[in-house]
């Protein structure tokens, strides 16, 4: 084994797989036959096991520890407030290594547990019912911040047995995933590895408010689960509530949904939040089927989540059921998703930081 000349310690989470094997090559000067195996065990011990020291990892020769230690580092953002709802939700403030934070939240459930992450550091879509969207983008989120998240998730939780107690992962925190997409692409290949983290993609969705140009590419490259927030049935609403629609029209995505369909065999879920004489009309519900009469779909209705200086107002729940009695009568799929971790404001629309953009002079 030759030593590198250079002592600069790595972080472990900056590294897909194949860097893995790089660093142990090129940092380490690990003999070729070796590199896979080592790699691999490494990998497993932090992803599956939760590892924090590398010199609890006994399965290696003690010189090598001692290089590892010399080289790379397994450490992991802080968390700087937890906040646990009512209903047993968990919402985490997480402080990056920069000091811009990013918040994750924990929905349990009776047969399975969701973990809900960010994508970015703010938002740039600026939809008019999301609290998040008045935060301006700060930045996006690096593959590896991505999956810290998920770590110190886990790690909080306990969460190393084979049966896990997050089931499922979705990108519905803050930030639009697709405007992010290389570091998106990256943590998902991570999060489905099945020497580590060993999610399979029917456990893994991946949220978009409609950019239509990644769709097809991200079905082809990404293949999880697809929810598109859609949110209103016309153009005219649409760009109403968000701004996005302005540039890429309902039409575009419809067209988009049905390649992501073909590509992924599976049904696509569509987000609609209920807003208060905006989107909850009866003729609203019979456009809404029109659309999901073109791909393969079904509909979550969510509860709109208040918080403070917004201007909508939640639609009745009797009004709510109403709407999805239409749809589900037309033969389509219309679940209401009851709202989780609401009165920690960690519901659905509702994660935000105090992180801003730094100006530059």
């Amino acid at each position: 084994m030759t030593k590198s000349t250079v002592n600069q310690s790595k972080n472990f989470f900056e590294l897909n797989f194949d860097q893995l094997k790089i660093f142990f090559k090129e940092d380490i000067g690990l003999e070729q036959k070796k590199i896979s195996m080592r790699a691999t065990q490494l990998w497993q011990s932090i992803y599956k096991k939760g590892l924090k020291n590398i010199n609890d990892l006994s399965t290696l020769p003690k010189e090598l520890r001692d290089e590892l230690n010399r080289f790379i580092n397994i450490k992991k953002p802080q968390i700087i407030k937890k906040q646990k709802s009512d209903d047993g939700t968990i919402k985490w403030l997480i402080k990056l290594f920069d000091n811009n934070e990013v918040e994750c939240v924990f929905i349990p459930e009776k047969t399975r547990g969701t973990l809900c992450i960010s994508s970015q550091v703010g938002c740039t879509l600026n939809c008019r019912f999301c609290h998040t969207g008045t935060q301006r983008l700060v930045k996006n989120l690096n593959f590896s911040e991505i999956i810290d998240q998920v770590m110190i998730a886990k790690e909080e939780l306990n969460d190393w047995q084979e049966q896990k107690k997050i089931t499922n992962i979705v990108l519905m925190g803050m930030g639009e995933p697709f405007y992010n997409y290389d570091n998106v692409k990256t943590a998902v290949d991570i999060l489905k590895n099945k020497d580590g983290l060993n999610y399979g993609t029917k456990k893994i969705t991946v949220s978009t408010a409609g950019i239509a140009d990644k769709i097809a590419l991200a079905a082809k490259e990404i293949g999880t689960y697809l929810a598109l927030s859609l949110h209103a049935p016309t153009d005219e609403i649409r760009e109403l509530i968000m701004p996005i629609n302005k540039k890429f029209k309902i039409k575009d995505l419809i067209e988009q949904c049905k390649t992501y369909a073909k590509i992924t065999k599976e049904k696509i879920t569509l987000e609609y939040v209920m807003l208060r004489g905006i989107n909850d009309s009866e003729i609203c519900a019979k456009l809404l089927i029109k659309i999901m009469a073109q791909f393969p779909c079904k509909v979550n209705l969510i509860e709109f989540n208040p918080w403070p200086g917004v201007n909508y107002l939640p639609t009745e729940r009797k009004e709510m059921e109403k709407f999805s009695e239409i749809i589900q009568k037309a033969g389509y799929i219309s679940t209401i998703r009851r709202s989780r971790g609401q009165d920690i404001l960690g519901a659905c629309g509702q994660l935000r930081t105090e992180s801003l953009r730094k100006k530059i002079n």
